[in-house]
């Protein structure tokens, strides 16, 4: 049993890799289906506070059952609860905190919600399980560069992430309505720091476990943003004459 459940997270990792192009190349065809751009896809549309509770939920909901298990033959090893509580704490961000701090935001289409709900439920599953009973780790592992280095970049690309997004929550006073050009932090040279410091944080988990689950779901999580963070920096572009024309997309200096 174990050996099948172990081939078949490799083959859910592949599956998420394969995935990961298909969005890259779908999202820069047909654009983002949510925030800002949701209104041009028609159909049934989820509030934006339970769309991004319930979505996300799924990846909290996974570390925290396998915690609870008795069973969870791996979490006996440092490493691997370490890198379990990595997963678990960006998800009890982005289920509990996040949804909790939204200030109005745009409602998300059905068949987005929908995807990121599987998703979720499908990366949380297989980041979960390889973890708790499948990765094998020395136990000085979370003293080695590689650990050490990756831990790094995924507390910096979370601080990032959340300094950002208090940026873009803030950007207006009470009552007033429309967009602004964010300011502050490394929006001062990219358009999408938030997307930028979500990236770093994943890089640094698949570089702190060194693994194949990890590292696809960094493809990914690349693959998806990228695409809407150019997206914004075009739209930044066309929407104000003023906006600065030194910014990147995602790299500061780079790209």
């Amino acid at each position: 049993m174990g050996w099948d459940e172990l081939c078949l997270l490799d083959a859910l990792a592949y599956l998420e890799g394969f995935m990961a192009l298909v969005t890259f190349v779908a999202l820069s065809s047909v654009g983002s289906p949510y925030g800002r751009y949701s209104s041009q896809f028609p159909g049934l549309q989820v509030p934006a506070r339970p769309a991004w509770f319930l979505q996300e939920l799924p990846s909290m909901v996974w570390p925290l059952y396998e915690c609870a298990r008795p069973a969870a033959a791996r979490l006996g090893i440092l490493p691997n609860r370490v890198l379990l509580a990595m997963f678990l704490i960006h998800y009890v961000q982005r289920t509990l905190v996040f949804p909790a701090l939204i200030r109005g935001g745009k409602a998300t289409p059905m068949f987005s919600f929908a995807a990121a709900v599987l998703f979720c439920t499908v990366n949380g599953y297989m980041q979960s399980r390889y973890l708790s009973q499948f990765a094998v780790y020395a136990e000085d592992w979370v003293a080695r560069p590689c650990f050490l280095t990756g831990f790094a970049l995924w507390l910096i690309g979370m601080v990032i992430n959340v300094h950002s997004d208090h940026i873009l929550r803030n950007l207006r006073k009470p009552g007033e309505t429309g967009y602004k050009i964010p300011r502050g932090g490394l929006f001062e040279y990219v358009s999408a720091a938030n997307y930028l410091g979500e990236i770093v944080e994943w890089c640094g988990f698949a570089l702190a476990s060194w693994s194949l689950q990890a590292t696809v779901f960094a493809l990914f999580t690349f693959s998806a943003l990228f695409t809407r963070a150019r997206q914004h920096h075009q739209w930044y572009h066309e929407k104000f004459e003023d906006y600065p024309k030194s910014r990147k997309i995602l790299i500061p200096f780079v790209l």
